[in-house]
């Protein structure tokens, strides 16, 4: 019978099936930082237990770090004792940490790809939502909770009911200025929030396989905004190409016998997905969000759509969110004035995201008023920025490359938007209050981010 690339993953990893119940399912790979694993390890102390297999599990600090003066000592004592309290758990449960400091830290879902640790056929978790990123890869990748980054520590499994499969077929070639970021967003416009809720999306199509690695990252990052349990793709020669030589990839024989199981990875043909759903890359344009969640989205020169909603609450909700970023119906958001623009986060934080943002302003100057935050995923990120001479583009154009983090993509470190201000971000979720208590988000790609930080207003940059 044949199966989908999401099926022959998920039953080469089953341990045991609970009959009318959850599956118990084996995980070759573990990434944990410092917010949702210190009660998973105070877990582990109360029950006496190890770390079943520590070599499958890998730590960095990333949300709580500063984007500043990392050398010096944490001021922030919150942040100080979350990082703190991982290098102890690491270093007591003998864990692979990579530090601050380490030229391998960075965000774990950037650094995880770019040290192969992350290769196809893997069932990969952390404890973080933006796990689906690894699922680029051809990787059943999801996010858990902290109860089951404890189970995994102490048995190398976890209890999860297999989800239904959904394919996403993306046909057609992508126009000049379009990003996967703008591929994400307008596939979540269409399909909401919560419409694939339920769901492992598999994205494929001639617009997906054209992608490069960074940029299939970051749309299997963003299938967790529209309700998928992740997201993922087949690998192929770009794949390989992307994971060939990295530190922990297999080396010599072994990379060949990993080649040619790899190459069976792929939904075979008359395989039956529970849902299908088509796109036409022709139809996507530079994105824009307008309100506070993912799904809120229209292309940069549309206006404000009215909601399509007969429900009083959902209703309700609407205006509240745009009461929030203060727009209204039919309003054209090109033209609107930015205060902060924010590069960077597991979404939009690698070298490929550095070198579109670099296109635009490279010649031009930043926009007076407007504070920009360029933050780079890693500190191979950074090496690369530097090896380009990227650094020599946006310094002449008056920007500042600060350290790796998760930054502004939350507020859980130095890097908060103050109440009111609007930021141009290129981060994964647009929230009330997720850059900061009061702050306002518009989500976008790295072009159009790059247009607003050169402009000071939201801009086309298919017009730069």
């Amino acid at each position: 019978m044949p199966k989908t690339l999401f099926d022959k993953i998920w039953d080469a990893h089953v341990v045991s099936t609970i009959e009318g119940g959850p599956t118990q399912l084996y995980i070759d790979r573990h990434y944990c930082h410092e917010v949702t694993s210190p009660q998973a390890f105070d877990g582990l102390r109360r029950r006496g237990l190890k770390v079943f297999r520590p070599e499958r599990t890998y730590c960095s600090p990333d949300h709580n770090i500063p984007t500043k003066d990392q050398e010096l000592p944490i001021e922030d004592p919150v942040s100080r004792n979350s990082v703190d309290t991982l290098t102890r758990n690491a270093e007591e449960f003998g864990l692979t940490l990579f530090r601050l400091g380490d030229p391998r830290n960075g965000i774990i879902h950037v650094i995880g790809p770019e040290n192969g640790l992350t290769l196809p056929g893997q069932t990969i978790v952390c404890g973080d939502s933006h796990t689906s990123t690894h699922g680029a890869f051809g990787a059943i990748a999801f996010g858990i909770g902290t109860s089951e980054v404890e189970m995994v520590l102490a048995t190398q499994c976890i209890l999860q009911p297999r989800p239904k499969t959904m394919r996403i077929t993306v046909d057609g070639k992508l126009r000049p200025g379009v990003t996967a970021k703008d591929i994400a967003l307008y596939i979540i416009s269409k399909m909401t929030t919560g419409g694939a809720t339920g769901y492992f999306v598999e994205y494929a199509g001639e617009a997906i396989r054209a992608l490069n690695m960074e940029e299939r990252m970051t749309l299997c990052n963003l299938s967790i905004e529209m309700g998928a349990r992740g997201g993922m793709i087949a690998p192929d020669e770009t794949t390989l190409e992307y994971v060939k030589g990295r530190p922990y990839a297999p080396q010599g024989e072994e990379w060949d016998k990993a080649v040619a199981q790899w190459k069976g990875l792929k939904s075979d043909e008359g395989a039956k997905f529970d849902k299908e759903v088509r796109f036409d890359a022709e139809d996507i344009e530079p994105r824009v969000t307008f309100g506070t969640n993912p799904g809120m989205g229209m292309g940069i020169n549309d206006e404000i759509p009215a909601p399509d909603s007969s429900d009083e609450a959902g209703l309700a909700s609407y205006r509240k969110s745009l009461d929030y970023m203060g727009f209204k119906v039919g309003q054209k958001l090109v033209g609107t004035p930015v205060d902060y623009v924010f590069l960077g986060s597991c979404t939009n934080g690698r070298i490929e995201d550095f070198r579109e943002f670099a296109s635009i302003v490279k010649g031009r100057k930043k926009a007076a008023g407007v504070t920009v935050w360029l933050v780079p995923g890693s500190w191979k990120v950074v090496e690369q920025i530097k090896a380009e001479g990227l650094d020599k583009v946006l310094e002449e154009a008056g920007f500042e490359l600060r350290q790796p983090g998760c930054s502004a993509c939350l507020a859980m470190n130095d890097d908060k938007v103050p109440a009111g201000k609007l930021c141009v971000s290129t981060s994964n979720r647009n929230f009330e209050g997720r850059q900061g208590p009061g702050a306002r988000t518009i989500l976008a790609g790295p072009l159009v981010a790059a247009a607003a930080a050169v402009t000071g207003v939201i801009t086309d940059p298919r017009t730069l």
